[in-house]
C-alpha cells in the first residue's frame, strides 16, 4: 500500500535516497509511517517541529574495526556497529547482535524499532542498537573472549550508564555479556550497570533470561482476553529455540496451551504430543546442539530440514521467535487457511509487509514485535534500576513488574488504536503510542 499523506510519502522517498541498500530499515520506516498518517493529519504541530524528519535520522552512527586472534594465532577482523538512534526520553538502550548477517541496515532497523519499543515500556530509555558480523557459533570460549574484549575496547568510548546501555541479542548471551562487561570495567575502572543481561553474581537481574518469552505470552494473553479468547486448550507453533522461544514455550504451556513445534536455523521439529521443553533446554542451553537431536529423545516426533515449513503445521496461535521476515505472505495464507486466528511476534519484525496484510485480511489478531517482545528490554530497564539502587529484587517481584508492564503496553496499543479510528489494529496502536511519547519529548526539547 502506498502512503496517502503527501508529507510522509515525500519524507519516505528522502529516507530511501539517504539509506540505499538497506531494505530492512526502509521496511521498518514504511510500516511506522503507514500507522502515523492519521497522527500527521491530526498533529500539524509535530510536522512543523520537524519531529518526523528527525526521528528517522540516527543521532549517531558508529562503525569500527574489531581485530582479534583465533586459536591458531591467525589475525581476524570483523566490523562493529553502534547506532545511537534517539535519546529524547532517556539514555540509548538496545542490544548487541552478533551474527554474520549484521550490517549497517540491520542495526538501523533494529535501533529504529527500539525507539518505539522502549517508549511503550513507560521506562526512561531511548533507542539504540549495535553488534557485529562476528559469528560466535563454532568458536571456542577463548576466541569469543578475545573478540568481545576487542569489541568493547572501542565500544567503551561511546557508552555509559547515563549515555548508552547495551544488552544482549542474537548471538550475545550471558557468556558474551560477561566478557564485554569485564573489559569495560578493566578499561574504565568503574563498576556500573553499563550492560544489562549480566550474570547474577555481578549485577544481573533475576527473570532477565525469561523476560522476552514470558513478556510475549503476557502480551498475547492480554490481546486474547480482550477478544474473548485465551491460551487454554490451544495449539501453538513457535519458531526458534533460543531464549525467546524456550521461555515463550514455557509460559504458553503454563497458561494452558500445547506447543507442538520449534525450530533452529537448520530445520524444525513437530511433536503432536507437545514439545518436551526439558529436552530442548538440555540441547540448546547446556549442550549447544541442533534441534534435530530432539529425535534422539522422542523418536515419534518429526524433523524437517529448512525452516519455512513450520508455518504449515495447523495451529490456533503462532509465535514467530526466530528472525526478521521469517513469515511471508505464502506462510501467512497457510496459517490462516489452517485455522490460526492469532499471531504475536517474539522476534524483531518477523513478518513481511505482505504477511501483515494477510493477517488483517483474515481478521487475525496480530501483536507486533515492538509491543509484544518488549519484555526483554523492560527487564533490562528494571536491571538498570536495581544497579542504580545497589539492590537485587526477587524473581517474583521482577516477574510481576514485567507482567504489569506488558499489560500496560497492550492497554496503550488498544487505546491508541481506538483513539485514531483503527480499533483492533494493534500494530497501528503500538506505533502511534510509542511515537507520541517520544515526539512530545522531542518537541519540548527544541531542534536538537
Amino acid at each position: 500500500m502506498a502512503l496517502k499523506n503527501q508529507y510522509l510519502a515525500d519524507l519516505l522517498e528522502t529516507v530511501k535516497k539517504r539509506n540505499p541498500g538497506e531494505p530492512e530499515f526502509i521496511q521498518a520506516v514504511t510500516e511506522v509511517f503507514m500507522s502515523l498518517e492519521p497522527v500527521a493529519e491530526k498533529r500539524p504541530d509535530l510536522v512543523e517541529a520537524g519531529v518526523f524528519e528527525r526521528i528517522v535520522e540516527p543521532e549517531r552512527q558508529i562503525i569500527f574495526r574489531v581485530p582479534w586472534v583465533d586459536d591458531n594465532g591467525v589475525q581476524r577482523v570483523n566490523r562493529g556497529f553502534r547506532i545511537e538512534f534517539n535519546s529524547a526520553i532517556g539514555p540509548y538502550k538496545g542490544g548487541l547482535r552478533l551474527h554474520p548477517s549484521v550490517y549497517l541496515g540491520i542495526i538501523k532497523f533494529l535501533g529504529f524499532e527500539q525507539i518505539f519499543k522502549n517508549s511503550l515500556t513507560t521506562l526512561p530509555m531511548g533507542g539504540g542498537k549495535g553488534g557485529s558480523d562476528f559469528d560466535p557459533k563454532g568458536k571456542s570460549d577463548g576466541e569469543v573472549m578475545r573478540f568481545c574484549q576487542s569489541f568493547m575496547t572501542e565500544l567503551c568510548k561511546h557508552i555509559g550508564p547515563d549515555t548508552d546501555v547495551p544488552a544482549g541479542d542474537i548471538g550475545t548471551g550471558a557468556r558474551e555479556i560477561g566478557y564485554m562487561f569485564g573489559q569495560y570495567k578493566r578499561i574504565r575502572n568503574e563498576f556500573t550497570g553499563v550492560l544489562t543481561g549480566k550474570g547474577l553474581t555481578f549485577g544481573g537481574s533475576l527473570a532477565r533470561t525469561q523476560a522476552t518469552g514470558y513478556g510475549l505470552c503476557y502480551y498475547a494473553n492480554e490481546m486474547l482476553k480482550a477478544n474473548g479468547k485465551s491460551f487454554e486448550g490451544q495449539t501453538v507453533v513457535i519458531s526458534g529455540s533460543g531464549n525467546v522461544a524456550i521461555y515463550a514455550t514455557e509460559k504458553a504451556t503454563e497458561l494452558g496451551a500445547k506447543v507442538v513445534a520449534m525450530s533452529d536455523s537448520n530445520g524444525y521439529i513437530y511433536d503432536e504430543n507437545g514439545i518436551d521443553l526439558a529436552v530442548v533446554k538440555q540441547l540448546k542451553e547446556v549442550e549447544r546442539k541442533r534441534i534435530k537431536e530432539y529425535l534422539n529423545f522422542h523418536p515419534e516426533a518429526k524433523y524437517t530440514e529448512g525452516c519455512k515449513g513450520i508455518w504449515t503445521i495447523p495451529c490456533d496461535i503462532a509465535l514467530p521467535c526466530a528472525t526478521q521476515n521469517e513469515v511471508d505472505a505464502e506462510s501467512a495464507k497457510t496459517l490462516a487457511a489452517n485455522g490460526c486466528y492469532a499471531l504475536c511476534e517474539g522476534a524483531n519484525m518477523p513478518s513481511t509487509p505482505e504477511a501483515i496484510d494477510v493477517y488483517f485480511e483474515n481478521n487475525m489478531l496480530y501483536g507486533p514485535a515492538k509491543a509484544a517482545n518488549a519484555g526483554g528490554v523492560a527487564v533490562s530497564g528494571l536491571e538498570m534500576s536495581q544497579n542504580s539502587e545497589r539492590l537485587s529484587w526477587t524473581f517474583e517481584d521482577v516477574d510481576n513488574r514485567l507482567k504489569n508492564i506488558m499489560k500496560e503496553i497492550f492497554k496503550s496499543c488498544d487505546e491508541a488504536s481506538k483513539e485514531y479510528g483503527m480499533e483492533g489494529n494493534y500494530m497501528a496502536g503500538a506505533n502511534i503510542a510509542g511515537f507520541l511519547k517520544v515526539a512530545e519529548a522531542m518537541k519540548a526539547q527544541g531542534c536538537v
